[in-house]
């Protein structure tokens, strides 16, 4: 059982058996700090399946949307700063609105950087970078994109950083840098194996593929 479960009980048997002032308030806020991850979890998970079966389930928003407000009732920037950056993928992955998701994602940008939240701010980088791409603002994107990779670098975090690479040679592409292709490749081909990221791999050979022919996709999403 959840340890803030667990206290929530013992602060229950306390309120009961001997009393004093706010105890079932800190219980209630062990409570709502449980929920709020269990939530999350919840929504990441719905999420998951909706980038496998590309249908939506209206639940996952309403998840985030729990965990972000029990966060920041409680007080907890960092919780509350990672619950704002999935609603801000939610709009921009799900529905495909990057004004609604640009929106969550400032917000959370902030709490990542007041809270020293690294791994958060490299996702908001990222999907700050897909928005900049899809609005045609190559070198934004790519400065975005460059920020997070060397975040994730930095935090050991290669299966991510070489879904950034991904990114990073389609836009080589776009901006007709075709001599920075084999070293992008060579390093997120590397960062997917150490990782063992099969499906980056495969995304890894389809950008290098594509580049050989016209036209080619965008950054991705995830």
């Amino acid at each position: 059982m959840d340890t803030r479960v667990v206290r929530a009980g013992e602060l229950y048997d306390q309120a009961v058996f001997v009393g004093g002032d706010g105890v079932l308030t800190e219980a209630a806020d062990q409570l709502d700090a449980a929920e709020a991850d269990l939530v999350l979890a919840r929504g990441k998970l719905l999420h998951g399946r909706y980038l496998e079966t590309q249908v939506e389930d209206p639940a996952e928003l309403t998840h985030f949307e729990r965990a972000a407000d029990l966060y920041r009732k409680l007080g907890d920037e960092v919780g509350e700063g990672r619950a704002l950056f999935w609603i801000g993928c939610f709009h921009q992955v799900v529905k495909g609105d990057d004004e609604a998701a640009l929106t969550a994602l400032a917000r959370s940008h902030d709490l990542a950087i007041r809270t020293g939240d690294e791994l958060t701010l490299s996702y908001v980088l990222r999907h700050q970078g897909v928005a900049a791409h899809s609005a045609g603002s190559l070198d934004q994107a790519r400065n975005l994109l460059e920020r997070s990779t060397n975040l994730r670098r930095t935090l050991g975090f290669a299966a991510g950083a070489a879904a950034n690479l991904v990114g990073l040679i389609y836009l080589a592409k776009a901006q007709d840098r075709p001599e920075d292709v084999p070293a992008l490749v060579a390093e997120a081909t590397t960062l997917a194996e150490q990782a063992g990221a099969t499906r980056i791999l495969d995304q890894i050979g389809q950008a290098a593929g594509e580049l050989a022919q016209p036209g080619g996709s965008g950054l991705s999403s995830e």
